[in-house]
Formats: C-alpha cells, sequence, structure tokens
C-alpha cells in the first residue's frame, strides 16, 4: 500500500515505517490489572505517560468489570492498520478476553479517552454454544473488519487450539476454521505470503493450576503450526522439540513482504528464527538465539530456565527485544540480519538471581553478565518478579514493563509480587548503538493501588503499538 498517512483512510498507517516515522507519541496507556485473589473484579487502567503531564506516571482512571475471576491476559484493537485502507472503520474498541472465564469485554477508549467505559460484554456461554471454545488469549483485528481472538480450549479445560470470529459489534459469528490443533495460544498472520503461524502453550486444565515440570512432556506444546491464509487449514506443522519448549509470543517481521518472523520458546529459553524456504514453499525454524539455563543453590531445582515470556519487534525491523522472566532481565539484538542476530543490550529490572537473594549461581549466566546481578531499586521500591510483557513506543525508544505473567503461576514463581503488587516500568532505548536502561522518573506501583494490590499485564495505547498492528 502506497497511500499517505496524512490522507483520510481507516485507522493505524499505512505502513511500519509511517508509524515509525511519524507516529504520535503515546501519552496514555492501557492496561489490565489482575485481582490475584478474585475477591473483586479485574479492572482496566489508564496510565499518564505524557512528561508534561502533571498527572505523569500515575494512574488517572479505572474501569472495574462486572465479574470476578475473568483473568485477563493479552488485548487488541476492534480495528487497526490492516484496515487502513477502509476509511469507515475506526479504532474505538480495545477488546479484552478472560484467559479463565472465556468471556470477551469490548471497551469504549473513543468517546473520552483518559476515561474509558465499557461497551460490550460477550458472555461464555454465548461463544461456547456457537464455536465451542473457551480459554481465551490473543486478539487481533483482520483487513475483513472481523476480530479474531485465539483459543486454547474447551469448557472442561481439554486442550483445543482454535480461533474465534467476532463481527465489529462483537457478535459472535463462528469459528475462523474448521481445523483445530492440538494446544492453542498465539497467532500473526502474513497474507502476502499467504500463512498465518500460530503457537502453543498447553493444557488449561494443567497450567491454570500452576507449573509441573513433570507434565511438560504430556501437557504442553512444542510446536509451531503453519496455515494457509486463504483456504484456513494447517499445511505444515514443524515439531521444534526440546530447543523448543512451549513456544509462545509469536511475531513476524513487520514489513508484510518480509518472510521472517521469530517464536520465543518459554521453557527451553530460545529465540527461533522461522523463514519461507521459496524453492519449496515451506517454512524452516532454526535456533536464532540460544540461552543456557542458570546451574543454582536455593531454587527448586538445580538448573533455572531464563523462561521467555515475551517478545516483540521495532518497527523498522531493527531490533528484537525478549523478557527473561525468571532470570530477570530484557534482551535487546539487533536483527538488521533476520538469520543472524546480534546482542545490542541487556538490562536486570527483577528476577530470581538478584545479587543479595536466596539463590547463588553456580554457572550458566549470559558471556557479557559477570556476576549475580544488582537490582536497583526504583524510586525507592524494590522490582519483585520478573520483567513480562513488553510494548515498545511507535519511534522505537521508550519500552514499557510490566512483571505479571499469570496469576497461578506469579502466586507459585513470585509469590511477593502478588502480595505487595506489580509494577509498571519505562526502560530507555538507544536505537543508534543499541543498549538499554532504566528511566527512573517514571513507576507505577500497582501494590498502592486504592483496594489493594494488582497484578498488571499488557501494555496498550491509542493509535496503535508493535504488537497488535499487522500490515497487509
Amino acid at each position: 500500500m502506497t497511500v499517505d498517512s496524512c490522507c483520510q483512510y481507516g485507522p493505524g498507517y499505512a505502513t511500519p515505517q509511517d508509524a515509525f516515522l511519524n507516529g504520535s507519541r503515546e501519552k496514555l496507556l492501557y492496561i489490565p490489572v489482575i485481582v490475584p485473589d478474585h475477591s473483586r473484579p479485574d479492572y482496566l487502567v489508564t496510565v499518564d505517560s505524557d512528561p508534561e503531564s502533571k498527572d505523569y506516571s500515575k494512574v488517572i482512571h479505572r474501569l472495574p468489570f462486572p465479574y470476578k475471576g475473568d483473568e485477563l491476559h493479552h488485548s487488541g484493537w476492534n480495528a487497526c492498520s490492516s484496515c487502513y485502507g477502509d476509511s469507515s472503520a475506526r479504532s474505538k474498541l480495545l477488546i479484552l478476553p478472560g484467559l479463565k472465564s472465556g468471556r470477551v469485554y469490548g471497551v469504549d477508549t473513543q468517546s473520552d479517552p483518559r476515561a474509558p467505559k465499557l461497551n460490550k460484554v460477550v458472555e461464555p456461554q454465548d461463544i461456547q454454544e456457537a464455536t465451542g471454545l473457551a480459554y481465551l488469549h490473543t486478539s487481533h483485528c483482520l483487513g475483513s473488519g472481523e476480530i479474531m481472538i485465539s483459543a486454547m480450549g474447551d469448557k472442561e479445560g481439554n486442550p483445543r487450539g482454535g480461533f474465534l470470529l467476532l463481527d465489529q459489534d462483537l457478535k459472535v459469528k463462528s469459528t475462523w476454521s474448521q481445523h483445530e490443533t492440538k494446544y492453542g495460544y498465539d497467532f500473526w498472520y502474513q497474507p502476502r505470503h499467504n500463512v498465518m503461524v500460530s503457537s502453543e502453550w498447553g493444557a488449561p486444565s494443567s497450567f491454570t493450576k500452576g507449573f509441573n515440570p513433570a507434565e511438560v512432556e504430556a501437557k504442553y506444546g512444542s510446536s509451531l503450526y503453519f496455515w494457509d491464509w486463504k483456504e484456513r487449514k494447517v499445511v505444515q506443522e514443524v515439531s521444534l522439540g526440546q530447543t523448543g519448549l512451549i513456544p509462545l509470543e509469536v511475531r513476524f517481521l513487520h514489513d508484510p513482504a518480509q518472510p521472517h518472523g521469530y517464536v520465543g520458546a518459554a521453557l527451553s529459553s530460545n529465540v527461533i528464527h522461522f523463514s519461507k524456504d521459496e524453492a519449496t514453499g515451506l517454512w524452516q525454524t532454526q535456533v536464532a538465539i540460544p540461552q543456557s539455563w542458570v546451574k543454582v543453590e536455593g531454587w527448586a531445582l538445580p538448573e533455572l530456565p531464563p523462561l521467555i515470556t515475551d517478545i516483540l519487534i521495532s518497527l523498522d525491523d531493527k531490533y528484537l527485544y525478549f523478557s527473561n522472566w525468571l532470570r530477570g532481565d530484557i534482551a535487546q539484538y539487533d536483527v538488521s540480519d533476520p538469520q543472524n542476530p546480534r546482542l545490542a543490550g541487556r538490562v536486570f529490572v527483577g528476577g530470581s538471581i538478584r545479587k543479595g537473594g536466596t539463590v547463588k549461581v553456580l554457572g550458566g549466566l549470559p558471556e557479557d553478565v559477570d556476576e549475580q546481578p544488582q537490582i536497583p531499586l526504583v524510586q525507592g521500591h524494590e522490582l519483585h518478579g520478573g520483567p513480562q510483557m513488553l510494548q515498545l513506543s511507535l519511534d522505537g525508544k521508550r519500552l514499557y514493563v510490566t512483571n505479571s505473567l499469570f496469576g497461578p503461576w506469579d502466586q507459585q514463581f513470585y509469590p511477593d509480587m502478588v502480595s505487595k503488587g506489580s509494577y509498571l516500568l519505562q526502560i530507555d532505548v538507544d536505537t543508534e548503538r543499541g543498549g538499554l536502561s532504566i528511566n527512573h522518573n517514571f513507576f507505577v506501583d500497582f501494590g498502592a493501588e486504592p483496594d489493594g494490590p494488582g497484578l498488571a499485564h499488557e501494555v496498550r495505547y491509542p493509535g496503535g503499538d508493535c504488537s497488535s498492528d499487522i500490515w497487509l
């Protein structure tokens, strides 16, 4: 698409480069906050991120939802840059699926961006009656105007990888495909290559109770699925084996012509690159960024996996970022050569191997880390937990990070974070030479919430971002 973003087209931006060079600075952040004991409903906060505002780095609005126990997780928009060619489309609803409840909320962020309001609720029984799907995860808008949400199971918690379709009024339409995968989780589509790629977590009946290493082989996934986008069917399953256990977040490069993407294998803790073989049309995978497990004393096991839980790519396709939730660091890699990433920066913002903690490191730290990291205080606050969800400014200069993964796993691995609340940090990014550093002027403490500590999850902001927008 060659249209100019100054003209009256649909939501988002004409191209990733247009968003990168001309996109507006994010001044508001929308973040779901999970109530860990389910004593009250989860809620959506609005955070002021405008450094010129008197409310900078503060929660300025809270929208509680009607029901308890949703476990809000990943969100998306009703329309984004995939609808840019449709002048009638508007990005007005933030779509929030409940991972545990299977419910979907549509939140109006357009009427008053500083104080969003609930617009629509899609009840789980309506979704299950039409599709049989539950345990909802990733939401993406489609160029067709439909909203697609991945599912991980049925209402009994049995594994079932499928995709729910909603219309713009959030009415349940159908499943996207009659085909299903063993497990479900994340997905990303790239119509120019007639492909969608999806990943897998595990059986909801298992992961909702916490993580049991003995169940990895029988209850968790290790495959990527490549779909024919037009025919809506799986055409290739790639087993990643021991190097790709529990492949979670999956991303293509933003340039829709590029046949390259990555997935973060959480348990194996490797970043896996996938690319299209133009001669055969098949998709190939390779470990692009291997990470060793850390040899430790004083932890549950003798080795601690870094545990990659989120990845994203800058809009200029130069840098890939990922969070190591258990080890405690955010890594920045230059992926200008997609098959040969190069370490560009790293910053520790928590984790289990911090200096002065209960875990002693015996070996296996990254080559650029000499000793157990000293985790700084930020505005006097200890950084509990480890880095988890990431979001990047359109210009690539500010990286936002929260530290809640999933309620039962938070309680298992970081009980102090659950009892004391999570955080929102801003990381300054050197986009020229590479490098990451904590912005000590920005900190949101979700342990200080009026009704008690909460767990902050994914960050979105008006106008699109680096993990919700897909270009056609």
